[in-house]
């Protein structure tokens, strides 16, 4: 073995590796919005990967994939805290906790691919890859186990990229895949012939972020969607005495400009809940002025809150109502719901008693000439996979209400998750939000308009045009986890043949 070999694969220290580690994660998620410098994506995860490949044992190894996910998590989910700083009375107490148990317990799934790399896998450069491959399945099961959370994952760096194009062929796990694999390679050529070869793979992904995907360009349709945001801040939302004051707000952003065909209104915007809201609606439906509206409210289903979806008629009638059915564990609802309630314990969000319960699934909403609208209530549209649920609709509709977690992060990442939801697809995306960031969303994922966070105001916008169905919308996460298990197998095969010489 060469000098150069020799100390390219020395082992890192124990807690030099684990803050090396954490620090790689940490400059990773600098990738996210708002900061959005995804060209850190590749370099910090071939450092995260060389140390994965370099660890001397199975548990040294875990211990960086989780301390990696602690520096992730931890920098791209710090917004969780501020929920609890809306009632800081009676709520702050539980930040710290939330940001370390949130960090910790996703970092898990980081430290469970390490493992299982390390289990598999000797020692040595090859175990990148496999690393890579266990890590983006990871990924993927982190976004179904349990309620899953398929937030802040590696290939949501990209979304501001050309990139994102590559989503209608492979969706999230694609993108992660397209991080993760040139940062395995690089720390895998690093390790075995320095640092000349190893620049390649880090350029290669940094032409596929920056190098334009051409595709088909949506033409605008005819009908005119007016998008009303609001503006109510959460802390004075539900204030009895401003409760008017936002819902009149409302009326005169509705009343804005010519009359448009459809008015969106953010997540639980009626003032009162639907079975006593006959006012309320022909107030909305004189602002309208002949279009339909949605709009976000809150009924019961026998004695069951639910969280909704209203399709208003131009009278102000009720067409449909759209249950959400994916609801936020700790603010919608609490797990456990008989020792929460024993313990007056109960969901942050939650403004009915005894917390919302779900729908009964996905579902469209029928607007007739407008076609079919898929409806995503908030937190519904980080789930990729719930679209391809239902028959193909003509459009996606996401009302939500992200004032609860400031103006700074976690509005842009969701914002974020949204294109990715319409490139994946193939679908234009209208995303009304209370405090913003409300936006008309084409087929390729690109932000045609928007309104930025903290003001009120309208956007008038045609609505833009479906593409056809996408690879994405008719097979799913399949290919791109195949092509994982492809990239963990082939650094299991490398790894026997040298082994074998």
């Amino acid at each position: 073995m060469s000098a150069r070999a020799g100390v390219a694969t020395a082992a890192p220290g124990r807690w030099r590796g684990r803050f090396l580690a954490v620090l790689s994660g940490a400059v990773a998620a600098l990738a996210l919005p708002p900061f959005g410098v995804w060209p850190l994506l590749f370099p910090a995860f071939a450092v995260l990967c060389a140390l994965i490949a370099r660890a001397p044992e199975v548990r040294a190894a875990a211990w960086f994939g989780w301390c990696a996910g602690v520096g992730w998590f931890g920098v791209a989910m710090h917004w969780i805290v501020q929920p609890f700083f809306v009632d800081a009375a009676t709520h702050g107490w539980m930040a710290p906790f939330a940001i370390v148990l949130m960090a910790g317990g996703l970092a898990s799934f980081w430290g469970l691919a390490a493992w299982l790399a390390a289990r598999v896998c000797v020692s040595g450069p090859a175990r990148a890859l496999v690393f890579c491959g266990l890590l983006v399945m990871s990924e993927a099961l982190r976004g179904r186990v349990l309620s899953g959370l398929p937030w802040a994952q590696p290939g949501h760096g990209l979304v501001g990229t050309e990139a994102l194009a590559l989503a209608a062929l492979g969706g999230p796990m694609a993108l992660t895949l397209l991080v993760l694999g040139p940062a395995a390679l690089s720390a895998a050529l690093y390790l075995w012939r320095g640092a000349g070869l190893a620049s390649l793979p880090l350029i290669a992904g940094l032409a596929v972020g920056l190098v334009p995907w051409m595709g088909p360009t949506p033409a605008p349709l005819a009908p005119l969607i007016r998008v009303v945001q609001i503006n109510a801040p959460q802390a004075l939302k539900w204030d009895p005495a401003m409760i008017p004051v936002f819902f009149e707000r409302g009326l005169a952003l509705t009343a804005m400009n010519r009359p448009a065909d459809l008015v969106i209104w953010p997540e639980t915007s009626l003032p009162t809940i639907l079975r006593r809201s006959d006012a309320a609606r022909d107030r909305i439906a004189t602002a309208a002025r002949g279009a339909d509206v949605l709009i976000g409210a809150q009924r019961y289903a026998g004695i069951e809150p639910r969280n909704i979806l209203a399709h208003l008629a131009d009278t102000g009638e009720v067409v449909q109502v759209y249950d959400k059915h994916h609801l936020v564990p700790f603010g919608e609802y609490m797990p456990l719901r008989g020792v929460a309630d024993d313990l007056g314990l109960a969901g942050l969000a939650q403004q009915l008693a005894g917390g919302y319960h779900p729908g009964n699934g996905p579902g469209v909403v029928d607007l007739g000439p407008l076609g079919r609208a898929f409806p995503m209530i908030c937190y519904e549209a980080i789930f990729p996979h719930y679209v391809r649920r239902v028959e193909r609709p003509d459009w996606m509709v996401q009302v939500t209400n992200d004032a609860w977690f400031g103006s700074f992060a976690m509005p842009h990442q969701h914002l974020a998750l949204a294109q990715l939801r319409a490139a994946e697809q193939g679908l234009p995306l209208i995303r009304a939000a209370n405090t913003g960031i409300s936006a008309v969303i084409d087929a390729r994922g690109r932000v045609v308009e928007a309104l930025p966070m903290d003001v009120d105001g309208v956007i008038d916008a045609p609505l833009p045009a479906a593409l056809p169905p996408t690879l994405y919308a008719r097979t799913g996460d399949l290919p791109a986890l195949v092509l994982a298990v492809l990239v963990a197998i082939t650094g299991l095969l490398v790894t026997r043949r040298r082994n074998a010489h």
